[in-house]
């Protein structure tokens, strides 16, 4: 009994466990007042507002670990999903997956430009990222002209990855959404690079004597949420069948942002994990649905992501001098 009522304590203690509480009362209270929310065909809907969210989501944490932060992804997700629905538009011969590489590739030339300008300037990431939000959003509106690419010239093929299933009715979108989770668990946990993300952010100042390039790993976490970035604008066509350069991907990175510090990812650096992130995303996406059932206007998703961010860096913030009371009575004690 003793032993069940610590493997309890210890999982109550894990922030990962506090999101999963939220997410049922969540659940239980907006289906008390919709009954209909607690349906089979809203939680198709839930599991179709996840992916987009969740693909970005990865390449933001690994920035957050790594101390840094990424305005811009919303913007390159524009720039990519633009660029690949022009092919597809243009060049309808060409296989489909030339395109979702051109944009994936796109999307981490943008992000590498972001960690060169962090890296060669030593200057802030949330400014450079700011700077390139709209210098990647008038990209999108140059390439495109500022016309929309139609749905009829989105392969159906494409479209098809957000309908179709191949296991028990989870589209495919929703698959390669966890399968991206998955490698990026894997990367952060079980290879040296990804630890090295972790203990760049914890000590920057430290890491290069630990014999960390902190060069080249910041160009990666960069990288890497620029080709993330761009995956997801492909998903973007695919889950909505059109791309829209005046509203692809605008005001997505504060979406992003607020699921990934939901999840427990610090801004400070070194602190998160893939799971909570994970969390973090399906607890946004079940607000997302959750709002319009509940005839809650569109206008106010700004307002609660943002009051969400606030109360998870407070959060955070006192999660942090918890710890450091902690250290400092250990030190005492010893």
């Amino acid at each position: 009994m003793n032993a069940v009522s610590n493997l309890l304590g210890t999982l109550f203690q894990r922030r990962e466990a506090g999101i999963v509480v939220m997410i049922v009362l969540l659940v239980a209270a907006v289906g008390i007042i919709q009954p209909r929310f607690l349906s089979l065909e809203t939680l198709r809907i839930v599991m179709l507002a996840i992916p987009l969210i969740m693909i970005a989501a990865m390449g933001q944490m690994m920035v957050l670990v790594a101390r840094h932060v990424d305005l811009s992804i919303g913007s390159i997700l524009g720039f990519s999903a633009i660029v690949a629905g022009m092919m597809f538009r243009d060049l309808p011969d060409w296989p489909v997956l030339v395109g979702v590489l051109v944009a994936v590739a796109l999307g981490g030339a943008l992000g590498l430009l972001n960690g060169l300008l962090v890296t060669i300037f030593k200057l802030p990431s949330i400014i450079v990222t700011l700077g390139t939000l709209s210098l990647y959003r008038g990209f999108v509106f140059l390439v495109s002209n500022s016309r929309q690419v139609d749905p009829q010239f989105i392969p159906k093929s494409l479209i098809q990855m957000s309908q179709t299933s191949p296991f028990i009715g989870i589209p495919w979108i929703v698959i390669i959404a966890f399968i991206v989770a998955l490698l990026t668990y894997f990367f952060l946990d079980h290879t040296r690079l990804g630890r090295q993300i972790y203990a760049m952010g914890s000590n920057p100042v430290a890491a290069p004597l630990r014999g960390i390039r902190v060069v080249p790993v910041t160009l990666l976490v960069f990288t890497i949420s620029g080709a993330l970035a761009g995956l997801t604008g492909v998903i973007y066509a695919s889950r909505f069948g059109y791309v829209n350069p005046g509203i692809t991907g605008v005001g997505f990175e504060f979406t992003v942002i607020a699921a990934v510090v939901i999840g427990g990812v610090s801004i400070n650096g070194g602190v998160g994990t893939v799971l909570g992130t994970v969390l973090g995303v399906i607890l946004l996406g079940t607000v997302n649905v959750a709002l319009p059932i509940l005839g809650v206007s569109a206008f106010w998703q700004d307002a609660i992501y943002g009051t969400v961010i606030i109360v998870a860096l407070l959060i955070d913030r006192s999660v942090r001098q918890r710890g450091i009371k902690a250290l400092s009575g250990a030190r005492s004690n010893a």
